[in-house]
Protein backbone atom coordinates (compact mmCIF):
# COMPACT_ATOMS: atom_id res chain seq x y z
CA UNK A 1 0.00 0.00 0.00
CA UNK A 2 1.59 3.18 -1.58
CA UNK A 3 1.82 5.84 1.51
CA UNK A 4 -0.38 9.16 0.74
CA UNK A 5 2.82 11.46 -0.85
CA UNK A 6 3.66 14.49 0.61
CA UNK A 7 5.30 17.80 0.13
CA UNK A 8 8.94 18.12 0.97
CA UNK A 9 10.33 20.31 4.03
CA UNK A 10 13.36 21.91 3.83
CA UNK A 11 15.14 25.27 1.95
CA UNK A 12 16.04 25.15 -1.51
CA UNK A 13 12.96 22.64 -2.31
CA UNK A 14 9.73 23.93 -0.60
CA UNK A 15 11.29 27.40 0.23
CA UNK A 16 10.83 27.42 3.43
CA UNK A 17 13.86 28.05 5.42
CA UNK A 18 15.43 25.53 7.75
CA UNK A 19 18.91 26.30 8.64
CA UNK A 20 20.50 22.88 9.50
CA UNK A 21 18.38 20.77 8.99
CA UNK A 22 17.60 18.00 6.17
CA UNK A 23 15.99 18.60 3.31
CA UNK A 24 13.25 15.97 3.02
CA UNK A 25 10.71 14.14 5.66
CA UNK A 26 10.92 11.10 6.92
CA UNK A 27 9.58 8.22 5.00
CA UNK A 28 8.31 4.66 5.83
CA UNK A 29 11.58 3.07 5.37
CA UNK A 30 10.33 -0.22 4.25
CA UNK A 31 12.84 -2.05 2.98
CA UNK A 32 14.48 -6.03 2.95
CA UNK A 33 17.48 -7.80 2.06
CA UNK A 34 18.25 -8.43 -1.61
CA UNK A 35 15.38 -5.26 -2.58
CA UNK A 36 17.95 -3.89 -4.80
CA UNK A 37 19.97 -6.39 -6.61
CA UNK A 38 18.46 -5.72 -10.14
CA UNK A 39 19.84 -1.92 -10.31
CA UNK A 40 22.84 -2.45 -8.40
CA UNK A 41 23.67 -5.14 -11.28
CA UNK A 42 23.13 -2.26 -13.70
CA UNK A 43 25.33 -0.13 -11.69
CA UNK A 44 28.02 -2.71 -11.87
CA UNK A 45 27.10 -3.34 -15.59
CA UNK A 46 26.53 -1.05 -18.31
CA UNK A 47 27.10 2.05 -15.87
CA UNK A 48 30.24 0.54 -14.12
CA UNK A 49 32.45 2.43 -15.87
CA UNK A 50 31.45 5.86 -14.12
CA UNK A 51 32.66 4.22 -10.80
CA UNK A 52 36.25 3.04 -12.72
CA UNK A 53 36.89 6.38 -13.99
CA UNK A 54 35.83 8.38 -11.11
CA UNK A 55 38.50 10.63 -9.25
CA UNK A 56 36.76 10.42 -6.47
CA UNK A 57 34.44 6.97 -6.20
CA UNK A 58 31.64 8.50 -3.12
CA UNK A 59 28.80 7.00 -3.64
CA UNK A 60 25.40 8.19 -1.58
CA UNK A 61 22.46 6.15 -0.52
CA UNK A 62 20.03 8.44 -0.06
CA UNK A 63 16.87 7.03 2.16
CA UNK A 64 18.37 4.02 2.47
CA UNK A 65 15.50 3.13 5.06
CA UNK A 66 14.64 1.06 8.04
CA UNK A 67 17.33 -1.27 7.87
CA UNK A 68 21.20 -0.36 6.26
CA UNK A 69 21.15 -4.04 4.82
CA UNK A 70 20.44 -2.36 1.21
CA UNK A 71 23.25 0.51 1.46
CA UNK A 72 25.69 -2.82 2.87
CA UNK A 73 25.10 -4.48 -0.38
CA UNK A 74 25.31 -1.87 -2.22
CA UNK A 75 28.67 -1.35 -0.68
CA UNK A 76 29.51 -5.06 -1.29
CA UNK A 77 28.42 -5.02 -4.71
CA UNK A 78 30.31 -2.03 -5.70
CA UNK A 79 33.77 -3.14 -4.49
CA UNK A 80 33.78 -5.45 -6.81
CA UNK A 81 33.78 -2.83 -9.56
CA UNK A 82 36.36 -0.19 -7.55
CA UNK A 83 37.88 -1.70 -4.53
CA UNK A 84 38.35 1.55 -2.89
CA UNK A 85 35.14 2.88 -3.02
CA UNK A 86 33.22 5.13 -0.38
CA UNK A 87 29.41 4.30 0.27
CA UNK A 88 27.63 6.70 2.41
CA UNK A 89 24.36 6.00 3.82
CA UNK A 90 22.19 8.70 4.45
CA UNK A 91 19.00 9.41 6.64
CA UNK A 92 16.83 12.00 7.68
CA UNK A 93 15.51 10.20 10.67
CA UNK A 94 18.45 9.73 13.15
CA UNK A 95 17.63 6.45 14.82
CA UNK A 96 17.91 4.58 11.80
CA UNK A 97 21.08 6.21 11.50
CA UNK A 98 22.25 5.24 15.03
CA UNK A 99 21.04 1.58 14.24
CA UNK A 100 23.47 1.64 11.18
CA UNK A 101 26.48 2.99 12.78
CA UNK A 102 27.27 -0.51 14.21
CA UNK A 103 27.93 -1.82 10.33
CA UNK A 104 30.38 0.92 9.89
CA UNK A 105 33.80 -0.36 8.36
CA UNK A 106 36.36 1.40 6.06
CA UNK A 107 34.53 2.62 2.75
CA UNK A 108 31.36 2.17 4.38
CA UNK A 109 30.12 5.03 6.46
CA UNK A 110 26.39 6.25 7.82
CA UNK A 111 24.78 10.11 8.34
CA UNK A 112 21.66 12.10 9.11
CA UNK A 113 20.85 13.99 6.04
CA UNK A 114 18.38 14.67 2.99
CA UNK A 115 18.63 15.27 -0.58
CA UNK A 116 21.07 17.93 0.07
CA UNK A 117 23.67 15.54 0.60
CA UNK A 118 25.76 16.57 3.50
CA UNK A 119 28.80 14.92 2.42
CA UNK A 120 32.22 16.20 1.47
CA UNK A 121 32.81 15.80 -1.98
CA UNK A 122 30.72 15.54 -5.46
CA UNK A 123 29.06 11.87 -5.62
CA UNK A 124 29.30 10.02 -8.78
CA UNK A 125 26.36 8.43 -8.18
CA UNK A 126 23.63 8.79 -5.71
CA UNK A 127 20.71 6.10 -5.29
CA UNK A 128 17.51 7.10 -4.17
CA UNK A 129 15.23 4.24 -3.97
CA UNK A 130 11.28 3.99 -3.20
CA UNK A 131 12.20 7.69 -1.90
CA UNK A 132 10.60 10.13 -4.01
CA UNK A 133 7.46 7.72 -4.58
CA UNK A 134 6.18 9.31 -1.21
CA UNK A 135 6.73 12.84 -2.03
CA UNK A 136 4.33 15.00 -4.29
CA UNK A 137 4.81 15.19 -8.03
CA UNK A 138 5.18 18.53 -8.25
CA UNK A 139 8.32 18.75 -5.54
CA UNK A 140 9.92 15.98 -8.43
CA UNK A 141 12.11 18.62 -10.35
CA UNK A 142 13.36 20.52 -7.54
CA UNK A 143 14.32 17.70 -5.74
CA UNK A 144 15.77 16.02 -9.11
CA UNK A 145 18.30 19.84 -9.75
CA UNK A 146 19.05 19.77 -5.70
CA UNK A 147 20.75 16.34 -6.01
CA UNK A 148 21.99 17.23 -9.58
CA UNK A 149 23.84 19.82 -8.49
CA UNK A 150 25.66 17.77 -6.08
CA UNK A 151 26.95 15.30 -8.82
CA UNK A 152 30.77 15.18 -9.91
CA UNK A 153 31.61 14.89 -13.17
CA UNK A 154 30.29 11.98 -15.02
CA UNK A 155 28.12 11.51 -11.95
CA UNK A 156 24.62 9.52 -12.12
CA UNK A 157 21.84 9.74 -10.18
CA UNK A 158 18.77 7.25 -9.93
CA UNK A 159 15.37 7.97 -8.72
CA UNK A 160 13.61 4.32 -8.50
CA UNK A 161 11.01 1.96 -7.69
CA UNK A 162 10.39 -1.09 -7.07
CA UNK A 163 7.94 -3.81 -5.14
CA UNK A 164 8.43 -5.14 -1.67
CA UNK A 165 11.27 -8.02 -2.70
CA UNK A 166 12.59 -6.02 -6.21
CA UNK A 167 10.69 -8.68 -8.44
CA UNK A 168 9.49 -5.38 -10.49
CA UNK A 169 11.44 -2.41 -10.58
CA UNK A 170 11.97 0.34 -12.42
CA UNK A 171 14.39 3.63 -12.59
CA UNK A 172 15.09 7.02 -13.88
CA UNK A 173 18.88 7.84 -14.90
CA UNK A 174 20.05 11.40 -14.42
CA UNK A 175 23.09 13.16 -14.72
CA UNK A 176 23.84 16.65 -14.26
CA UNK A 177 22.14 17.63 -17.01
CA UNK A 178 19.02 16.48 -16.84
CA UNK A 179 17.32 13.01 -17.14
CA UNK A 180 18.80 9.97 -19.31
CA UNK A 181 16.82 7.13 -19.72
CA UNK A 182 14.10 4.89 -17.92
CA UNK A 183 14.86 1.53 -17.14
CA UNK A 184 12.45 -1.54 -16.47
CA UNK A 185 14.00 -4.90 -14.37
CA UNK A 186 11.30 -7.43 -14.11
CA UNK A 187 11.85 -11.15 -12.69
CA UNK A 188 10.47 -13.91 -15.22
CA UNK A 189 7.36 -15.35 -13.94
CA UNK A 190 6.17 -12.28 -11.73
CA UNK A 191 3.93 -10.52 -15.23
CA UNK A 192 1.56 -11.70 -17.15
CA UNK A 193 2.18 -8.42 -19.20
CA UNK A 194 4.93 -5.71 -18.98
CA UNK A 195 3.10 -3.29 -18.37
CA UNK A 196 2.05 -4.46 -15.15
CA UNK A 197 5.23 -2.70 -13.87
CA UNK A 198 3.28 0.70 -14.27
CA UNK A 199 2.09 0.79 -10.82
CA UNK A 200 6.47 0.48 -9.77
CA UNK A 201 6.69 3.48 -12.07
CA UNK A 202 8.93 6.42 -10.63
CA UNK A 203 7.06 9.64 -9.09
CA UNK A 204 7.62 11.70 -12.36
CA UNK A 205 6.05 8.91 -14.48
CA UNK A 206 3.59 7.32 -12.17
CA UNK A 207 0.57 9.50 -12.70
CA UNK A 208 1.33 10.10 -16.39
CA UNK A 209 0.51 6.41 -17.36
CA UNK A 210 -2.55 7.69 -19.21
CA UNK A 211 -4.08 8.00 -23.06
CA UNK A 212 -1.87 10.61 -24.94
CA UNK A 213 1.16 10.42 -22.70
CA UNK A 214 4.56 8.81 -23.93
CA UNK A 215 4.99 6.52 -20.98
CA UNK A 216 1.31 4.98 -21.80
CA UNK A 217 2.11 4.57 -25.31
CA UNK A 218 5.50 2.57 -24.53
CA UNK A 219 3.17 0.26 -21.57
CA UNK A 220 0.80 -0.50 -24.51
CA UNK A 221 3.88 -0.94 -27.12
CA UNK A 222 6.11 -3.08 -24.56
CA UNK A 223 2.40 -5.57 -24.18
CA UNK A 224 1.89 -5.60 -27.95
CA UNK A 225 5.46 -6.84 -28.61
CA UNK A 226 5.43 -9.47 -25.81
CA UNK A 227 2.15 -10.62 -27.27
CA UNK A 228 3.45 -11.10 -30.50
CA UNK A 229 6.51 -12.53 -29.55
CA UNK A 230 4.44 -15.50 -28.07
CA UNK A 231 5.82 -18.13 -30.20
CA UNK A 232 9.20 -17.75 -28.64
CA UNK A 233 7.99 -18.51 -25.09
CA UNK A 234 8.82 -22.39 -25.90
CA UNK A 235 12.02 -21.33 -25.77
CA UNK A 236 12.11 -19.54 -22.65
CA UNK A 237 10.63 -16.18 -21.15
CA UNK A 238 14.25 -14.92 -21.74
CA UNK A 239 14.18 -15.47 -25.68
CA UNK A 240 10.08 -13.89 -25.61
CA UNK A 241 11.47 -10.91 -23.94
CA UNK A 242 14.45 -10.43 -26.13
CA UNK A 243 12.25 -10.63 -28.98
CA UNK A 244 9.49 -7.50 -27.74
CA UNK A 245 13.21 -6.02 -27.03
CA UNK A 246 14.28 -6.15 -30.35
CA UNK A 247 10.47 -5.45 -31.55
CA UNK A 248 10.54 -2.52 -30.09
CA UNK A 249 13.76 -1.56 -31.06
CA UNK A 250 12.81 -2.28 -34.90
CA UNK A 251 9.69 0.31 -34.61
CA UNK A 252 11.75 3.03 -33.75
CA UNK A 253 11.70 3.15 -29.88
CA UNK A 254 15.11 4.53 -28.62
CA UNK A 255 16.19 1.14 -26.62
CA UNK A 256 19.60 0.97 -25.56
CA UNK A 257 21.79 -1.89 -24.91
CA UNK A 258 21.14 -4.64 -26.14
CA UNK A 259 20.76 -9.21 -25.92
CA UNK A 260 22.90 -9.09 -22.79
CA UNK A 261 21.16 -7.15 -21.06
CA UNK A 262 17.46 -7.80 -22.51
CA UNK A 263 17.88 -11.38 -21.68
CA UNK A 264 18.09 -10.50 -17.79
CA UNK A 265 14.36 -8.93 -18.07
CA UNK A 266 16.04 -5.22 -18.78
CA UNK A 267 14.80 -2.93 -21.15
CA UNK A 268 16.51 0.53 -20.96
CA UNK A 269 14.68 3.32 -23.46
CA UNK A 270 16.06 6.88 -23.50
CA UNK A 271 14.21 9.70 -22.02
CA UNK A 272 13.10 11.30 -24.70
CA UNK A 273 10.40 8.68 -25.32
CA UNK A 274 8.59 9.04 -22.07
CA UNK A 275 9.26 12.10 -20.77
CA UNK A 276 6.37 14.47 -20.18
CA UNK A 277 6.29 17.30 -21.88
CA UNK A 278 7.08 19.78 -18.79
CA UNK A 279 10.10 17.47 -18.34
CA UNK A 280 11.53 17.02 -21.82
CA UNK A 281 15.25 17.31 -21.30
Amino acid sequence: MVQKAERVAGPHVSGRSRPGKPVGNVTRGTTSPNRMRRLDRWLTGPQAWRLRTANDPLVVDLGYGATPATAVELFQRLAAVRPDVRVCGIEIEPERVRVAKALERPGLAFMVGGFELPVPGNPVLVRAFNVLRQYEEADVGAIWRLVQGRLSAGGLFIDGTCDEIGRRVAWIALDAQGPLSLSISMRFGSFVLPSEIAERLPKALIHRNVPGERIHALMQAMDRAWLESAPLASFGNRQRWQGMCKALLEAGWPVQDGPARWRLGELTVGWEAVAPPAQEA
